[in-house]
């Protein structure tokens, strides 16, 4: 990234930044500012988002309408009509709400007009109604004043003549409502008829759905020029911008500013800075990028890009975790149909290939099949594809369960240490260039991670170990790390190893992180076989309805099963194995993924 600074004339600095948001090259900061221009807009925005959204959800998805392109002043007329239905519909809905309890109130009381009520009480006959139970009635007092009138459910209604109930007698006061039942039940009807009709002409708007999205995105573009435009710099007579600009597009910039005789100045990006991060994807690696849109991570633009490990491990942990080849085909399927649906291979859909046959390899080589063993023992040309001392069903090749599992787990702990190895590694050839002692350091985790993987082998799978060599050989990782980890280019080597000391328990406790780090591996081989014990607990309880007229209940059974145990795998996925990606080993290089997208001020619609 370059530092570019762009100046011009004070009363040139709008169309500076229109000419500059046509290239679409320059990266600006900008701050959550606010003035009158800007939440005008963000009124507007709110009001066409809300008119679409009531729109759409009134629409059937299946039969979309075609659409209509409409010029800024025609659909300002049309936002116009269609906000002024929203707000119709919005006082019908509250005077319907209203309307009905005030029906289901008065229901029990019969249809009276409460203005005869009212013309009384003017010439001085005031009445006070109440429900009360008959037991209550029967102890009022004689000179109560009332008329009954007709039972109010299982309650007694009266009405007291003249003066209200004491507060002691334990009685329901009815309060008079404004219309009588009959008025209210017409209204009700009259504005349920009209609401009809209100939605009916909502419904309609479907051809304008388009335009409703296009002016929401010159709205959003219009705000953000707003926002940018706060950002410029001023004196009376310039006014300056300054942004971030990938290399590559330097030639770009200079022929930009020539052209339109802008002042400019590029500067080379100092440590005080935070550019934003343009990731640049190798080819073929681009298919991991909806993982990383979804969980919004980039990395900061000194940190490394790990897009390609971050594939080939995720890849292998999806495998392991789903693990089931029959699972693997059914992604494979939906792979297929997007593909045939989109009609073309989109990040999306290669990213899903790429995941469903990792599975389906994965599946074929433990021998897993909707953990079904019967499927397995069907077709001996899937045992085939098994390499026994890892299957799921290792008895049929002669193999104890715990050989079995042992080794799978084993292969977690190999792809821990590779994982964490390969990110000490990465770390020193990063800082090498740089003449970073503290790349020594790296050697030092680099060993201690290495030697940790016996201790883990020994703890957990049984293997024997030199447990006293092992632990020399950490602690000489240690001492390196502590000598040279807070070592940095123009930092005295004594400064930056009496740093270092000053850390030691940290260091320490990273040490014994370092082994937890290996050990957390261990959840690809428990997710995994918890992933086909739930498979094998579904297909048990569907066995013995397969035949007969309990067969429809014994499907049903297996595919709410499966499916239950997919969308677990799925989660599962995101719980572990994007964790270990995310944490373990980038905590192993050190990244904080803090990055900001390289996001160019540009014209995303075309202005009328």
């Amino acid at each position: 990234m370059k530092k570019a600074y762009i100046i011009v004339q004070a009363h040139n600095g709008r169309s500076m930044l229109r000419d500059l948001r046509k290239a679409g090259l320059l990266h600006i900061d900008t701050q959550q500012v606010r003035n009158d221009r800007i939440e005008g807009l963000e009124k507007t925005y709110d009001q066409i988002s809300q008119i679409r959204s009531a729109i759409a959800d009134l629409q059937d998805k299946k039969k979309p309408k075609e659409q209509l392109t409409l010029s800024d002043e025609v659909f300002a007329e049309v936002a116009e009509r269609y906000q002024g239905l929203l707000e119709s519909r919005k006082k019908l809905e509250e005077q319907i709400s209203h309307d009905k309890i005030q029906i289901e109130a008065l229901s029990a009381w019969g249809d009276f007009d409460p203005d005869q009520v009212r013309t009384l009480a003017m010439q001085g006959i005031k009445l006070y109604f109440y429900t009360i139970t008959k037991k209550d009635l029967e102890k009022l007092d004689a000179s109560i004043q009332y008329l009954p009138l007709a039972p109010v459910g299982s309650l007694e209604a009266i009405a007291t003549v003249g003066s209200e109930l004491p507060s002691e007698v334990s009685a329901t006061r009815f309060y008079l409502p404004e219309y009588g039942l009959g008025f209210l039940q017409k209204r009700f009807a009259s504005d349920q008829k009209q609401l009809s009709h209100i939605v009916q002409n909502l419904k309609h708007g479907a051809e304008y759905l388009d335009a409703f999205a296009l002016q929401l995105k010159k709205i959003e573009m219009a705000m953000r020029f707003e926002r940018v435009g706060e950002s410029l710099q001023a004196t009376e007579e310039l006014t300056w911008i300054c942004g971030y600009l990938p290399e590559m597009e330097v030639e770009k910039f200079t022929s930009l500013a020539a052209s339109h005789q802008w002042a400019y100045l590029l500067d080379d990006v100092s440590e005080e800075d935070t550019p934003p991060t343009l990731v640049k994807y190798a080819k073929g690696l681009g298919i991991i990028k909806p993982v990383f849109d979804i969980l919004g991570t980039v990395p900061g633009y000194r940190e490394n890009d790990i897009s390609t490990w971050f594939l080939l491990f995720f890849t292998l942990f999806f495998a392991m975790i789903i693990g089931d080849a029959g699972y693997g085909l059914i992604f494979l399927g939906a792979a297929v149909g997007l593909h045939a649906k989109q009609k073309k291979a989109t990040t999306l859909v290669m990213l899903i290939y790429v995941l469903s046959i990792a599975t389906l390899v994965w599946g074929s080589l433990t021998g897993t099949w909707f953990g079904s063993k019967a499927i397995l023992v069907a077709f001996p040309f899937l045992q085939n594809l098994v390499i026994p001392s890892i299957s799921n069903y290792p008895e049929l090749f002669g193999l104890t369960a715990v050989d079995a599992q042992n080794q799978v787990m084993k292969f977690c702990f190999i792809i821990g240490t590779v994982q964490l190895s390969l990110a000490c590694i990465m770390n020193i050839m990063h800082k090498i260039p740089k003449k970073d002692l503290s790349f020594v350091a790296d050697i030092g985790w680099l060993i201690d991670i290495l030697a940790l993987y016996f201790i883990v082998l020994q703890l957990v799978v049984g293997e024997p170990a030199d447990v006293m060599l092992i632990f020399s050989i950490v602690g000489i990782g240690f001492l390196l790390v502590v000598s040279f980890g807070s070592q940095a280019p123009g930092v005295p080597f004594l400064k930056g190893f009496l740093s270092g000391l000053g850390g030691f328990f940290t260091t320490f406790l990273n040490t014994i992180s370092a082994f937890s780090n290996i050990m957390s591996y261990i959840r690809l081989f428990a997710v995994g076989m918890a992933s086909v014990a739930i498979a094998q607990s579904f297909n048990s309880m569907a066995s013995g309805m397969l035949s007969g007229w309990a067969l429809p209940a014994g499907i049903l059974i297996l595919v709410i099963g499966h499916s239950l145990n997919l969308v677990m795998g799925l989660l599962s996925v995101v719980v572990h194995g994007v964790r270990l990606n995310l944490l373990e080993f980038s905590g192993q290089l050190g990244m904080e993924w803090t990055g900001i997208a390289y996001e160019p001020f540009a014209q995303t619609v075309e202005e009328n």
